[in-house]
């Protein structure tokens, strides 16, 4: 019973750390842009999606 424990703690700190590894990736990808590159960036996303989209109904 107490080997089935010591798995369970094993692989639950294999999940914590393969999580903190994934977090860590995706937070260097966001803090490779300067900030006038992700100023740029997220003023063009802002303006794609502010253009209407053909066949939806324009808001009134």
């Amino acid at each position: 019973m107490k080997a089935r424990w010591k798995l369970l703690g094993l692989a639950g700190a294999a999940g914590v750390a393969a999580t903190g590894a994934i977090v860590a990736r995706q937070r260097r990808e966001s803090e490779e842009y300067t900030p006038e590159e992700l100023r740029d960036k997220l003023r063009s996303r802002l303006a794609e999606a502010e253009t209407p989209v053909a066949g939806e109904p324009s808001p009134s």
